[in-house]
């Protein structure tokens, strides 16, 4: 597994999955540059506190989904993307998204994050 597919893996499930807050730090210390941007449908937030604000808020408005990865990350040079489902276990995919990130000196610089429009329950 390369740098970046590691990053990938690992941002989803020890930064955004993680409900510890010390380990999440932890995580995104280790993961991310100090002046890292994340930018989702919320916002863009910049920095490591920025970051871990944004998490402990979406854990909080949804604290029993858990995210899943959906197929293998995909890799560039210095990028890549993975497609996630985030839901409770009984609809594990309720929200489904891709995450891509861009990768300077083995650590997350950039981090967009994508929604897909919401399913329509049939």
């Amino acid at each position: 597994m390369s740098t970046i597919e590691t990053l990938l893996t690992r941002n989803l499930l020890e930064v955004f999955g993680e409900r510890d807050p010390a380990r999440r730090a932890a995580a995104i210390q280790a993961l991310y540059k100090p002046d890292a941007v994340f930018s989702d449908p919320h916002g863009r937030h910049v920095g490591h506190q920025a970051l871990e604000t944004a998490v402990a808020t979406l854990q909080g408005r949804l604290p029993d989904h858990v995210f899943t990865e959906i197929g293998e990350p995909q890799v560039l040079q210095d990028s890549g993307r993975l497609a996630w489902a985030f839901g409770p276990a009984g609809d594990p995919s309720r929200i489904t998204g891709l995450d891509v990130v861009v990768v300077e000196d083995d650590r997350i610089a950039a981090l967009y994050t994508f929604l897909d429009p919401a399913r329509t329950p049939a």
